[in-house]
């Protein structure tokens, strides 16, 4: 049997990883001529849709209490918030660096653990961040010299803080207890009202084409969305909001991934030494304590 510590590690890793999936389904989406608004608008509505039918099947009841009302609304605007905030980064700087820029969030929620709730940093958590920080920053293919936008910079940090928030507040408030497939349906629904009022209330939503959009459209709503959301949430409650976070670090190795297979980039030594150092930082979060461990009793007993 898979104890609670390694379901954690297992469903963050997939949480991380489908979201990672987001460049698969979105570009084709964005090269069709569609908005930044339209393509959020479409992958949290149809994701509300998917998440809805789930609930049906398990039965679950949609009533909610009046005291989770405010705490939904807000981790909503926060998850949505933090989506906007990276894709207006993006007319300012190149989403590599702004997806490298972006990973500030695990140091952010180790920041906010420890001094909000006295969580400690172990130095192993501590290197770990460093090291997957580093990889990333290896991956990101960085124009020559160029001096990098204030107010790109600025979103992309306000999209690392709203996401850190986030995974904190799911863990700390009173939402900690619902069930997962009801909690990504709220937020989600609530996250939706960002894009309803920013479309003019849907009379500036472009329609999708074609029958292969649709089915891009769909897969963003389900898998780097209503997956990488029950997951990292389920993970969350396992592991802690600091392990989760740094488990992200496999988000842009994914994305890679793909670029590489669909989308013909190039794989450079640099890319490969950044991969190796993003994994190495992963296992040390997951391997790490039990090494520790391991050590102080042999320690002791060699005494």
């Amino acid at each position: 049997m898979i104890n609670n510590k390694a379901k954690g590690f297992i469903l963050g890793s997939v949480a991380a990883a489908s979201y990672g999936m987001n460049p698969l389904f979105a570009l084709p989406l964005y090269s069709a001529g569609m908005s930044v608004d339209t393509v959020l608008f479409y992958r949290y509505a149809l994701a509300i849709v998917v998440l809805g039918i789930v609930m049906k099947i398990q039965k679950q009841s949609f009533a909610l209490k009046k005291a989770d009302i405010l705490p939904l609304c807000i981790m909503g605007l926060l998850f949505s918030f933090s989506s906007l905030f990276l894709f207006m980064s993006y007319n300012y700087m190149d989403a590599g660096i702004a997806s490298t820029i972006l990973f500030v969030y695990p140091v952010l929620v180790a920041i906010i653990m420890a001094v909000g709730f006295k969580e400690k940093i172990s130095p192993i958590t501590m290197f770990s961040i460093a090291l997957a920080f580093t990889g990333i920053s290896l991956l990101c293919k960085s124009p020559g010299g160029q001096t990098l936008s204030l107010v790109g910079i600025t979103f992309v940090f306000l999209s690392s803080l709203s996401y850190a928030i986030y995974i904190v507040g799911v863990n700390r408030s009173s939402l900690k207890d619902m069930p997962i497939a009801k909690l990504t349906f709220y937020v989600l629904l609530f996250g939706l009202s960002i894009y309803v009022v920013r479309l003019k209330f849907c009379t500036e939503l472009q329609m999708i084409p074609t029958p292969v959009l649709w089915g891009n459209a769909i897969s963003l709503a389900v898998f780097p969305t209503v997956v990488s959301l029950i997951t990292m949430t389920k993970a969350i409650h396992y592991i802690g909001s600091t392990p989760t976070a740094i488990l992200g670090a496999l988000e842009p190795v994914t994305a890679l991934f793909f670029g590489v297979v669909v989308f013909g980039e190039q794989l450079t030594p640099r890319i490969i030494l950044g991969i190796l150092m993003v994994i190495t930082a992963v296992t040390l979060i997951i391997g790490g304590k039990s090494l520790l461990k391991k050590r102080k009793i042999r320690v002791k007993h060699s005494r």
